[in-house]
């Protein structure tokens, strides 16, 4: 699961990460494990505060995507959180070390295109948000 966290002043929050696979730094929307029982968009906005210290309104699910269809049988979902505010401490997992900032639409946008943004699900949640919220990326 994703949370596309959007500013009052219209940034997006983004968290970057050590991710083993690559052994690379990554960042990406904050995110996480929806928990046994848990609502999707529940677990989006407990993870944008816990790992962000941001907590915002009008938490809605965007879509959803099947990350490897061919042999796995989870779901990845996008929940956008809008009217973001930094409102207390971050509590990340123990084994989470995370950095927090905050770029315009149109910079994570330059970042795909860079090649800054790799992770396929962060790439695919900003597609997401691009549909439910046009008017972030109008020129």
């Amino acid at each position: 699961m994703q949370t596309l966290a959007v500013t009052r002043e219209r940034q997006l929050v983004f968290v970057r990460q050590f991710r083993h696979g690559t052994r690379t730094l990554s960042w990406e929307p904050s995110g996480g494990i929806v928990e046994a029982g848990e609502n999707p968009v529940a677990a989006g906005v407990r993870e944008l505060a816990e790992e962000t210290g941001y907590r915002g309104a009008n938490a809605r699910a965007i879509g959803f995507c099947e990350p490897n269809p061919a042999i796995f049988n989870n779901r990845s979902h996008f929940v956008l959180v809008e009217d973001c505010a930094l409102a207390g401490a971050t509590a990340p997992d123990p084994n989470e070390e995370l950095e927090v900032a905050l770029f315009s639409p149109a910079e994570v946008e330059a970042m795909i295109r860079r090649g800054e943004i790799r992770h396929a699900l962060a790439q695919l949640g900003i597609y997401h948000l691009r549909l439910a919220r046009p008017d972030l990326f109008a020129a």
